[in-house]
């Protein structure tokens, strides 16, 4: 099975041409937010194609992703991957510091990281001349046109896993055809999330031979690390206090929550709110929110203990996320009562929780609907029905457990399906 050889079309030959002029304000940018981030100098120089670390001998598999949600879902696949493939080697590229911070953490076997190149002639260049990947694989929406021609002309094997992409961005391509095309086709496979997903695909003018059914890659992907020592230190602090969290909060969400905990404070004075921002470093805005809506808060930055009056614990670090669904299994995912598009489910139902979501949880629908129909999430609207859904599970604990084992059968229910992508990526991509 190979990709077609079409002849760029004259909107990417364009795009080649922007992307070399714009490329010393993009590498300017990118370098100073690198730098602010303590990223060092030479690893800077991954974004220009100049790699930091040696090629390994042998068969090389290329894992590209966006930031830390799309990185971390391909560790266990890699993983999976590595054991079927003891002799192959491997790459995961990625764009932010935060991706690589917690990447470093969570390496499989044989695997290395490097930031990706600038989708520009000579960074892209640089990276083929020297890892050489027999395969590259583009996590969910990574299409970088230049990687991906640049990749196909050197006979990489590419392939699109975890296929999702935006209405809007759907309806952009279809006003391009002919490019659409052109770029879909030097993938050799694309593995989908849902239907939805394989038939924008086919609208875009994707082969119907290479659109092929996946699973979402965040139901697959290893439960998050919990800190036992910090888990047990929390507990002790917590006591027999009742818990609820609401997880990857974005701003003019809080509000909400803390509306929401309020009123529940009338029935259960001594209920504590762990409040995760999805970014902590808003940790001191959202500390002003909570002293405003007029609760006490105890701020994890700031190595603050949680005391007996404490209402709120405001958990703003950054990798403890697994940490604290350790210690409740009722967890309110953020990113969903704005039009932001949701955040990850399956991350608390591995940890045996039962969610709670917004209606603005499009990113991730394929992943909630069945969560929902399933009894393992609820959806709510407002800060009255987030009460009365919180309110509800932390009452009656039957009620409670049967929505956390739902939610866990939802997810294993699509985490068997990693081995099939494991042989469909090892087939089309001729890994043996």
């Amino acid at each position: 099975m190979s990709a077609s050889s079409g002849k760029p079309t004259p909107l990417y030959r364009l795009y080649r041409g922007v992307t070399a002029a714009i490329a010393p304000i993009a590498w300017a940018s990118v370098a100073r937010k690198l730098r602010k981030a303590g990223v060092p100098a030479e690893r800077q120089k991954e974004r220009l194609g100049v790699a930091s670390l040696p090629r390994p001998p042998g068969q090389l598999v290329w894992f590209h992703a966006a930031s830390v949600g799309e990185s971390l879902s391909v560790l266990t696949l890699i993983t999976r991957m590595g054991e079927r493939l003891p002799a192959t080697e491997f790459l995961i590229t990625s764009g932010t510091p935060t991706s690589a911070e917690l990447i470093a953490k969570r390496l499989p076997p044989r695997t290395r990281h490097q930031f990706a190149p600038l989708d520009v002639h000579g960074p892209v260049g640089r990276f083929y001349n020297h890892w050489r990947p027999e395969a590259g694989i583009f996590v969910e929406s990574e299409i970088w046109p230049q990687m991906l021609v640049k990749g196909r002309e050197r006979g990489t094997r590419l392939a699109l896993l975890n296929a999702r992409l935006s209405q809007k961005s759907v309806q952009g391509w279809k006003k391009r055809p002919k490019t659409a095309r052109f770029l879909l086709d030097q993938f050799r496979l694309m593995l989908t999330q849902n239907d939805k997903t394989a038939q924008n695909l086919l609208d875009m003018g994707a082969d119907r031979t290479r659109v092929k059914p996946g699973t979402n890659l965040k139901a697959t992907s290893a439960p998050l690390p919990v800190d036992e020592l910090a888990l047990a230190r929390i507990r002790g602090e917590i006591g027999d206090r009742r818990v609820w969290i609401a997880s990857s909060t974005h701003a003019g969400e809080e509000e909400t929550m803390l509306a929401a905990h309020k009123e529940l404070l009338k029935t259960d004075p001594d209920l504590l709110l762990l409040l995760i921002p999805r970014h902590p470093d808003r940790g001191d805005v959202v500390k002003r929110l909570v002293a405003q809506a007029g609760l006490t808060c105890a701020q994890r930055s700031a190595a603050q203990t949680l005391a007996p009056d404490t209402q709120v614990y405001l958990a703003d670090t950054l990798g403890e996320t697994g940490t604290w669904y350790a210690l409740c299994p009722l967890v309110f995912m953020g990113g969903s009562l704005l039009e932001i598009g949701g955040h990850n489910p399956f991350e608390p139902a591995q940890a045996g929780a039962a969610v709670i979501t917004g209606p603005g949880y499009f990113n991730f629908r394929e992943t909630f609907e069945p969560l929902i129909a399933q009894g393992g999430a609820v959806q709510i609207t407002d800060a009255a029905s987030l009460t009365a859904a919180v309110s509800r599970w932390l009452t009656d604990a039957q009620a409670l457990e049967q929505a956390c084992t739902a939610a866990r059968s939802c997810v294993q229910d699509q985490a068997a399906a990693l081995d099939t992508v494991v042989e469909t990526l090892i087939t089309a991509l001729e890994l043996e």
